[in-house]
């Protein structure tokens, strides 16, 4: 079944996923379109990278489906790669793995990625915000439609987090992708996201950041935290948005 416009890539309908006889998630609901920046919060165990395992088609729902556009291209940044630091590797190398990349292609990808002229360096000496990079450079080789980041900022400290995420910002400006991102960085997630969707096993909430970071479900998932999310929000952001909020009554 094809989805029933271009900017919508991909549409789950009320997906639910078991694993080992335990339901992970339950009737999620949810649409990416091209070009918006949509962040999954919730707290650990909450079923997010379920969530992304479906998506990326890895993990075969047990109720609901995932639609996705024809064609679609899915880049996919994790949340770390383990390299033996004794494998003698440089940047390019590693970029051209696994069928071969052209030199311009991955000076390019690198560029974009904001590590240009890093091709010849060891992939082991780089720091943990500089090897993200190069995993979003070797993301966005093939173009992709959809941009997924499962705790792609895990480990880092927080200058290295937003300057990530501002380049997130910059990928999503100049391929015109839609990104999908998990993250526990609750304060910078919500500066740099369209769409937020708060989980814990189904949808608890969702819309602009502005309207989770205030709703109850949000606020009684993260407590102190969320208050605190919910602080900093208003301050950077005096006025108000008027899409609906999706909540439910529990």
């Amino acid at each position: 079944m094809t989805l029933p416009d271009h900017d919508r890539l991909l549409e789950l309908r009320r997906l639910s996923v078991e694993i080992e006889g335990r339901r992970v998630l339950d009737g999620v609901n949810l649409t990416l379109r091209r070009g918006e920046i949509v962040t999954i919060v919730g707290p650990n165990g909450s079923g997010k990278t379920t969530l992304m395992r479906a998506i990326i088609g890895t993990l075969r729902p047990s109720a609901g489906s995932v639609q996705r556009q024809p064609g679609l291209r899915i880049g996919y940044v994790p949340q770390r790669l383990a390299i033996d630091p004794t494998m003698p590797m440089t940047v390019g190398r590693f970029m051209a793995l696994p069928r071969g990349r052209s030199r311009s292609a991955v000076e390019a990808a690198l560029a974009e990625a904001g590590l240009a002229g890093a091709a010849g360096r060891q992939i082991t000496a780089l720091s943990g915000g500089q090897l993200q990079r190069v995993l979003l450079a070797r993301a966005l080789m093939d173009r992709p439609d959809l941009l997924i980041l499962d705790e792609a900022t895990a480990g880092l400290d927080q200058p290295a987090v937003a300057a990530f995420y501002a380049r997130i910002e910059a990928v999503r400006a100049t391929q015109g992708c839609a990104v999908l991102m998990v993250s526990h960085d609750l304060q910078i997630v919500m500066r740099a996201s369209d769409h937020v969707v708060c989980l814990n096993g189904h949808v608890c909430c969702e819309g602009t950041p502005e309207s989770v970071s205030s709703s109850p479900a949000y606020l009684r998932l993260f407590g102190a935290e969320g208050a605190s999310t919910l602080a900093l929000y208003r301050h950077h952001h005096s006025h108000s948005h008027d899409l609906p909020l999706d909540e439910d009554a529990a």
